[in-house]
């Protein structure tokens, strides 16, 4: 791994994205369940073991978290499930929610109160997956699973949304927003620019598509040589990217990278050109719009590339990864990646 034995210790860390799941034991992640094909667990418990642990070990002061939704039923019910086990003291490291809210709905403000209140207060923003380039087909296109929920119908064009998106300001509200990088450059761009007062982050580094193809060749064992780009999929990620980093409340998390680059972590060569991806997203954005996640749920490899390969780094590797792409930028500069920038747009205290 290149430079990885090269990290800041003693830095803080603000873990900007990452998801509880109980399928078996909640009655609001049916969806989740059949979109997953089975039974999903993963608790404060395994997050404490598989992140906090290890990155406490090497010298990192843990800040806190946000929790992101993770397609249930009911946002409201669930934040009050991971709000009632941070009671509990199992998750108090969680600072923020950004909660699940279907902004077509005719009842958005009602829904917006609940969720607040389901978080006593903890409630940053929201979140409604929209990777939507036609209907789903099981992931042979960029289109989401969560959008088969609407299944063909690109929210980001859609008035109803929009109506819903504009009260997100007036409950003073932020929005992740997950979506295709083709909707980045036909859409969101527009639809963001006339919301200069609500602050947006793109999530996944606008996700990029299997830049370098798969991480494996067609035999399943061979890992792909291939070290050069589509320019075609960079190109249309770029523009896209470019009009965004033009607005001055949209931010970036650097997060999820193997859906980048399937299986990174296997090849320097791959890691190098990432880190050239990366650091071309911050030179858009600028540092202090920029932000570190870890997306944990499940295991590394869904953590860090949604299926696309069976690896992924643990928790201190990604950590060390994150340093070595960050080469170069002053102590002030590293700290807003790691943490400040979390801490602003999120309001964490």
């Amino acid at each position: 791994m290149s430079n990885s034995s090269r990290f800041p210790t003693e830095v803080q860390v603000v873990d900007a994205h990452h998801h509880f799941i109980d399928t078996a034991n909640t009655s609001f992640q049916t969806f989740l369940r059949s979109a997953a094909g089975g039974d999903i667990c993963y608790l404060p418990e395994d997050y404490i073991r598989d992140v906090i642990e290890p990155l406490s070990a090497v010298g990192v002061h843990f800040c806190g978290s946000v929790h992101v939704e993770a397609m249930p039923d009911s946002g409201s019910e669930e934040v009050a499930w991971v709000e009632e086990m941070s009671a509990a003291g199992r998750c108090t490291f969680v600072k923020a929610y950004v909660a699940s809210c279907d902004l077509t709905r005719d009842n958005v403000s009602e829904v917006l109160r609940s969720l607040d209140r389901a978080s006593r207060s903890k409630l940053r923003g929201i979140r409604w997956i929209l990777d939507c380039v036609g209907k789903f087909q099981d992931g042979e296109t960029a289109t989401h699973v969560a959008t088969s929920r609407h299944d063909g119908i690109d929210y980001l064009k859609n008035a109803n949304f929009e109506r819903g998106l504009a009260l997100l300001e007036t409950h003073n509200l932020s929005f992740d927003l997950q979506c295709a990088p083709i909707q980045l450059v036909e859409s969101a761009a527009l639809l963001f620019s006339r919301y200069p007062n609500m602050k947006v982050c793109i999530d996944h580094l606008g996700k990029p598509r299997r830049i370098l193809g798969d991480d494996l060749m067609e035999d399943g064992l061979t890992i792909n040589p291939n070290i050069v780009p589509d320019e075609k999929e960079l190109q249309v990620w770029r523009k896209g990217m470019i009009a965004m980093s033009a607005l001055p409340n949209v931010y970036v998390k650097i997060s999820m990278l193997g859906y980048a680059i399937p299986g990174w972590i296997r090849k320097q060569e791959r890691q190098i050109v990432l880190k050239s991806l990366v650091r071309e997203t911050i030179d858009m954005f600028g540092v202090n719009r920029c932000m570190v996640a870890w997306n944990w749920h499940v295991n590394a490899a869904v953590s860090d590339g949604d299926g696309a390969s069976k690896v992924g780094p643990d928790a201190v590797d990604l950590l060390k990864m994150f340093a070595w792409f960050f080469q170069g930028y002053s102590k002030e500069q590293t700290e807003f990646l790691f943490a400040g920038t979390a801490k602003e747009f999120y309001q964490l205290e």
